[in-house]
């Protein structure tokens, strides 16, 4: 019984499960359905200028078969003319069916790829797709191997993917032919097929590594397509042929070098000897510009023959017809180098790849500085006591005198170990600091700058004024600083520094130098030429700003010293006794003796007689009246020792940073400035004016009180002893209590501050948080300006009140109203503002704590020493890559000016790669996170337009005016050489008896000769091409061919269908032959 019931049991399989190669035909269908290359309508023939200026379009998708992935794209051209005409604009197969049967009745249309196969215009494209330039064909589908590492290799595997690809195309009725890729990518073998209405064409491809001898020239070419033919019919039918020559140039005999050689006198010295013979860098204060080789590698000829008959040409192993010079038509394509070198890339390159470095600067000097062991190794017994008291620790603590005797001297380095010689150091800080030079190098380096500017105004070519305008705004736009001043001079030093000598050792030991002079400036009070006065630029670049706050110390404590060194008076009465110091506090002085004797000494000089040179001092110390009588104020805290080191326990800010309205009140500070300015325009009034101040403000020796804790009894003795630090009148205004005219008063200017410096104390004002106890110290923090203006102007003004106050420092806040009355007249209203009348406003309780107390009692809001010593600390612990970073948007700023400088007008796409690059740069050095990767990608930018200029000076420097036969063809050759930098490949006019096509025979003999070492007096006889013992071409490196004909196949009752055969012999590397061949199907 088993079995029986196991001969009953049977396998049954089902058929209607899709197989693998069922689904990859199916899914093929759909592609082609969503692409819409179903029943499509015929394309329009291209043209040549489609083929040159049309773009390739490509979209693909990936399909299976069993396990191995394939990707199918469809490429076809875009023409330029018409970008209207493109597949996606097709209809679908229901739609157009009805026309194309109404477009068949009319006539017999051909199909694309036959129209293709035999149209001369697309014959050899200067660019398109490897398998348009075999067939001609505007569209295709390739399916090719996902992986490159995949390859179709066997004839089984390829016969059964093509039936596939013939079952789909049929199924789906697509006359688009398809391509399978074969063998290995590299070989760039396909096997193709198309199938339409009763006409199948085949498509395959050999690739030879070596060229067969049989077939290396036409006669062999015409045997094996004629065979392929295989045809019965007599006569034969007529080969079509089109022949290109190519013939490649690399020999530039009379081109001149891309960068000047170094400078050498009559004895041999070199006279860039400071430059160590770095090819294209000529100075310190210039980066170097252009490609250090020939960015242009090789010009390529092609000489073609178009659509010649088999029987008009001659061409086999012993003969040929084929002639350059006889070619009709001659076209010149551009070989350009992959990687020129070019040097302004190649040192910005260099310098910011340092922003990814973490080495200090000890330790990359650790080994070259001598140590103070090293250079007093006796001992100074002087300073043994100071020996004794400072810390012993296991690290180096400088100490204020060690950096101040630093200061006034170069780093001591030991001879042979520094990367930059002592010769070449004192040359670059000449360079930086002009002023510090002799008088008689001052001189002599003005008049050679003179005639450099004279032999540049000379010789300026005119484009150089057209960016103008846009070298001077690259400051605004960047926040760099402005050109030409010390910074971009000490960014251009270290770039070439960093190439030239030692690297970022290099860079570390200018840098040091640098900051020591940097401290040597201040400690003597000797401002930094090339930064511009005033307070920091907040626009600008960290370390420019950082310069412009050392200028601000500098200036600030030069005044301040000339002011107390002005005094006529005896300067011990000018500071208290100890005893009265311990009365009336530290640092309080008799500022009333000093006013009294400033008095006397103006009424002495008043009685002589006025000549021009005193009026001109008088004017120029009442322009400066302000900043002396604020800076007076600083003299009450300097004690003996002249200790300038204060501590404040109010951060500095500006009058406008309350809790009200910043704007509102920076637009009531200009106008207060503006009115000051008004009231200043009389000299001779504010002199009698000042004088009446001093008088109001005189105080006896020793009699002068500090102020008390008790703002009320200040008020009552600043109004006892009469106004103090008044300035001049503030218009007709008077007090509102009082009759007295109001005054504006001398006010101490507002602590300058640098970006990072703002940024922390926006952090401090942030972290007090938002209670009441936050609050109120940041509104504290915030009106420390305020609080000073307050005092002087109750200093100024006794008597005077909040609203006295609001007028002068805030007319906003002050409203005036017209009111009518019940009789009809109008009388004025005056109140202040909404917001001052708001309980437990900050302006009612700064004025109810501040105290009567004239600016030169006040305590500074700007400490000039300590600042100054952060900037130098700033400065001399910045980390070379720190620097590198903070430096890198100036260097970028250089580096755009020297390629606006040297820009080209003729250059295709320059002008857009520039503002692309300038938008770039505007951004990045802008951003509030530098990023060292950004300027990275600025750089290459930077070096992609510098390749652009260096291509297009070289190319017109070998087709010069000197290779033309007739002067009147330079417009022609101009024209010519312009075309070359905008397209790919340019038809010579005339051809090979044109100017331009002359100059390229010239140039094809100089190279021969050169290359052979042939020395020929009869130019003559060269000039006509006729040289018995040298041609003037090389062998052709490359050789194309396309045979075409018209025949039935495969039998002589056949449709006459298309036929092509194309051939590129390239010597001694690869041959390639492609055919597509016609088989009508009805008639077989």
């Amino acid at each position: 019984m088993a079995a029986d019931e196991d001969a009953d049991v049977f396998e049954i399989t089902d058929f209607t499960t899709a197989s693998e190669w069922e689904r990859f035909v199916a899914r093929l269908e759909e592609i082609l359905h969503e692409w819409k290359l179903v029943s499509v309508q015929p394309r329009h023939p291209v043209t040549k200028a489609d083929q040159n200026n049309g773009t390739w379009i490509e979209k693909t998708e990936e399909i299976t078969f069993a396990d191995f992935k394939f990707m199918v794209s469809h490429h076809y051209l875009k023409p330029a003319s018409s970008p209207d005409q493109t597949p996606d604009l097709r209809q679908s197969p229901d739609e157009e069916g009805e026309e194309i049967e109404e477009v068949e009745e009319k006539e017999d249309v051909i199909p694309t790829v036959m129209m293709d196969m035999m149209n001369t215009e697309n014959d050899f494209p200067s660019k398109a797709h490897f398998l348009s330039r075999l067939y001609g064909l505007q569209e295709f589908v390739v399916i090719a191997p996902s992986s490159k590492s995949d390859a179709i290799d066997s004839e089984s595997r390829i016969k059964l993917l093509l039936s596939s690809v013939s079952i789909a195309l049929s199924n789906a009725g697509c006359p688009v032919p398809v391509f399978v890729q074969v063998q290995h990518f590299w070989r760039q073998m396909y096997s193709g097929i198309c199938l339409m209405s009763g006409t199948t064409i085949n498509f395959d491809v050999i690739q030879f590594q070596r060229v067969p001898p049989q077939y290396n020239h036409l006669a062999g070419l015409l045997d094996v397509f004629k065979a392929k033919l295989a045809t019965q019919i007599t006569p034969r039918p007529k080969v079509t042929v089109a022949v290109r020559f190519t013939y490649f140039l690399q020999e530039w005999v009379n081109s001149p070098w891309p960068q000047e050689p170094p400078v050498v006198d009559s004895c041999g010295n070199d006279l860039s000897s400071l430059m160590e013979d770095e090819i294209g860098c000529t100075s310190f204060n210039s980066l170097p510009f252009g490609a250090s080789e020939d960015p242009v590698s090789e010009l390529r000829l092609a000489c073609t023959w178009p659509s010649l008959s088999e029987d008009m040409i001659v061409e086999n192993q012993n003969y040929s017809d084929l002639d350059p010079l006889q070619a009709p038509q001659w076209s010149v394509k551009i070989g350009m180098s992959d990687d020129p070198n070019c040097l302004l890339g190649h040192y910005l390159q260099s310098f910011v790849k340092h922003g990814y470095r973490q080495e200090s600067t000890e330790e990359l000097l650790w080994n070259m500085v001598v140590t103070e062991e090293e250079t007093d190794q006796t001992g100074d017994i002087s300073q043994a006591l100071q020996r004794l008291t400072e810390p012993n620790v296991g690290y180096s603590i400088p100490s204020i005198s060690n950096v101040v005797n630093r200061a006034s001297s170069r780093m001591t380095v030991k001879t042979g170990v520094a990367p930059i010689s002592a010769d070449l150091l004192t040359e670059l800080l000449e360079l930086l600091f002009p002023d510090a030079k002799d008088a008689f190098d001052k001189q002599k380096e003005e008049g050679e700058e003179e005639k450099e500017m004279d032999a540049t105004e000379v010789d300026a070519p005119e484009s150089d004024n057209r960016y103008t305008e846009v070298i001077r705004n690259l400051s605004k736009q960047l926040k760099s600083c402005p050109s030409d001043n010390l910074v971009h001079s000490l960014a251009v030093c270290l770039c070439i520094i960093n190439i030239s000598n030692g690297g970022l050792r290099g860079v570390a030991q200018l840098w040091q130098e640098f900051v020591l002079e940097m401290r040597f400036r201040w400690e003597n009070k000797c401002f930094i030429k090339g930064i511009e006065p005033g307070a920091p630029n907040l626009g600008s670049c960290l370390i420019y700003q950082k310069l412009q706050m050392l200028n601000c110390c500098i200036e600030r404590k030069m005044k301040r010293e000339q002011l107390y060194k002005g005094y006529e008076g005896n300067l011990d009465n000018m500071f208290a006794s100890e005893e009265t110091k311990k009365d009336k506090g530290t640092g309080s002085a008799d500022l009333g003796h000093a006013q009294s004797e400033r008095r006397t000494s103006a009424d002495s000089k008043s009685d002589q007689p006025m000549s021009s040179g005193n009026f001109k001092q008088k004017s120029v110390s009442l322009s400066s009246l302000s900043d002396k009588a604020t800076k007076l104020a600083h003299m009450d805290v300097q004690s003996s020792s002249e200790d300038e080191f204060f501590e404040c326990d109010e951060a500095t800010s500006r009058k406008d940073s309350m809790e009200l309205n910043p704007e509102d009140c920076v637009d009531d500070q200009v106008k207060r400035k503006d009115s000051w300015k008004k009231h200043l325009s009389d000299p001779d009034k504010e002199a009698d004016e000042c004088d009446i101040d001093s008088d109001n403000g005189q105080e006896e020796p020793g009699s002068g009180d500090s102020m008390d804790s008790n703002s009320d009894t200040a008020f009552k003795e600043s109004f006892t002893h009469g106004p103090v630090g008044r300035l001049a009148p503030f218009g007709d205004l008077k007090l509102i209590d009082s009759e007295e005219s109001m005054y504006i008063p001398v006010t101490q200017e507002p602590a300058p501050m640098t970006e990072d410096m703002l940024e922390e104390h926006a952090e401090i004002l942030a972290r007090l948080g938002t209670s009441s106890e936050g609050a109120q110290l940041r509104a504290r923090m915030q009106s420390a300006c305020l609080m000073s203006d307050m005092e002087s102007f109750k200093a100024a003004n006794p008597g005077c009140t909040l609203i006295d106050f609001v007028r002068w420092y805030s007319p906003r806040d002050w409203i005036e109203e017209e009111v009518v009355d019940d009789d009809g007249q109008v009388s004025k209203k005056c109140h202040l503002s909404p917001r001052m009348m708001i309980p437990g406003n900050i302006w009612r309780e700064a004025w109810e704590s501040s105290k009567a107390v004239p600016a030169r009692r006040q305590k500074r809001l700007f400490d000039d020493t300590k600042e100054a010593e952060k900037v130098l600390h700033f400065l001399s612990s910045m980390k070379p890559a720190n620097l590198v970073l903070n430096l890198m948007p100036v260097v970028i700023h250089s580096a755009i000016i020297k390629v606006i400088q040297n820009e080209d007008s003729d250059i295709p796409k320059l002008k857009d790669v520039l503002d692309n690059l300038i938008s770039r740069a505007s951004k990045v050095t802008r951003a509030a996170h530098q990023d060292i990767k950004k300027y990275e990608d600025l750089v290459r930018y930077i070096n992609l337009a510098e390749t652009m200029i260096a291509r297009a000076k070289s190319l017109k420097s070998k087709f010069t005016k000197d290779l033309l036969d007739h002067k009147n063809a330079e417009k022609e050759m101009e024209q010519f050489v312009s075309e070359l930098l905008h397209h790919q490949e340019v038809a010579v006019r005339g051809g090979p008896y044109g100017p331009a096509g002359s100059c390229i025979h010239k140039l094809f003999i100089a190279a021969q000769k050169e290359i052979n070492m042939v020395v020929d007096d009869n130019e003559e006889k060269e000039e006509d091409g006729h040289m018995s013992s040298l041609s003037a071409f090389p062998r052709p490196v490359g050789r194309e061919y396309i045979l075409r004909t018209f025949c039935p196949r495969p039998a002589a009752y056949s449709k006459s269908l298309p036929h092509r055969l194309y051939c590129n012999i390239m010597e001694g590397h690869e041959f390639h032959l492609a055919g597509a061949f016609s088989t009508d199907t009805t008639f077989q």
